[in-house]
């Protein structure tokens, strides 16, 4: 008797909905993105009959659905929009809808291999949210700098907004110290990626928080995830430039001031960068391929617990 087909479900979500496929040309429906809602659908599957829940990511409102997804062991991959609209063009897909991208986002499930989504810990999602915090106020102190130059008549309100921000971004510090003298497993991961010439604390914590998978993928994985990785885009006899695409903004940020004292203060690093430079490439291809390669290095150092 022949096997049933796996269910590829895909999930659309929005602040207030979740639009939701159950396979690209099976039953569609809306529910409200909230806890109670999200807990009546997903108690309605069954891990048995399903292959995937592809959802797309949307900066933290699909966060309730991959909680509840993850206590009921239902397989499933979190998406790139970017490259799921990319896919639906492939397809001959321009329109653009709730309920389409709904679909688009099963099939894209059942066309292209994904990465299973691993729920962070609490202390991961901590960190993250640290590291995320700690960026919006150096963005605000840097903003308020400004102002305090162009606004002679405001400086002490100016002022006094400094030196509060200033405060916080102590204590945000602070709380990330501590979180990451609290596992040893985090005290072993730093020292191991600061023991790399241009790699610093703020890179160091950077890659632990948004970055779990360091070490655990191979070179062309973390290259991917992250941004680096040179893509092919060729067509019959003309062949373009590679160029990247897509991956972690925060995680690159802080890649690219790394690989700039890299290139300054690591022999290897500077090695390649130079040869690159001597063989005519362009700068900025150059410092991208030397970010490449940093962190092909410091994924290879974290997998082997080598210094």
């Amino acid at each position: 008797m022949k096997a049933e087909k796996k269910l590829f479900i895909g999930v659309d979500v929005s602040k207030e909905t979740l639009d939701i496929a159950l396979g690209k040309d099976g039953e569609y429906k809306t529910i409200q993105n909230n806890l109670k809602a999200i807990r009546k659908f997903v108690s309605s599957l069954s891990p048995e009959d399903l292959a995937l829940v592809v959802v797309g990511s949307t900066g933290g409102f699909e966060q309730s659905l991959l909680d509840e997804l993850t206590s009921a062991l239902i397989p499933m991959a979190l998406v790139n929009p970017s490259r799921v609209r990319n896919f639906a063009r492939s397809t001959g897909q321009y329109a653009k809808t709730d309920q389409l991208d709904a679909r688009i986002l099963a099939e894209y499930g059942e066309k292209v291999e994904l990465r299973l989504y691993r729920a962070p810990s609490a202390e991961e999602r901590r960190l993250s949210d640290l590291t995320t915090r700690r960026s919006q106020l150096l963005e605000m102190i840097v903003a308020e700098k400004n102002r305090y130059q162009a606004m002679p008549r405001l400086q002490e309100t100016l002022q006094k907004h400094l030196d509060w921000l200033q405060e916080e971004l102590d204590e945000t510090n602070a709380e990330i110290e501590e979180l990451l003298e609290s596992s040893q497993q985090w005290k072993e991961k730093r020292e191991i990626l600061t023991s790399c010439k241009g790699v610093g604390d703020i890179t160091a914590f950077t890659l632990l928080a948004e970055l779990p998978e360091l070490g655990e993928v191979n070179r062309k994985e973390i290259a991917s995830l992250v941004g680096v990785a040179p893509l092919n885009r060729d067509s019959g006899k003309r062949s373009r430039k590679r160029t990247t695409y897509g991956g972690r903004s925060k995680v690159r940020s802080v890649l690219y001031m790394a690989t700039m004292s890299a290139i300054r203060y690591n022999p290897a690093i500077a090695k390649f960068y130079n040869r690159l430079i001597e063989n005519g490439e362009k700068k900025m291809v150059a410092i991208v391929a030397a970010m490449r390669k940093l962190l092909t290095i410091l994924n290879a150092m974290i997998k082997n617990k080598q210094m």
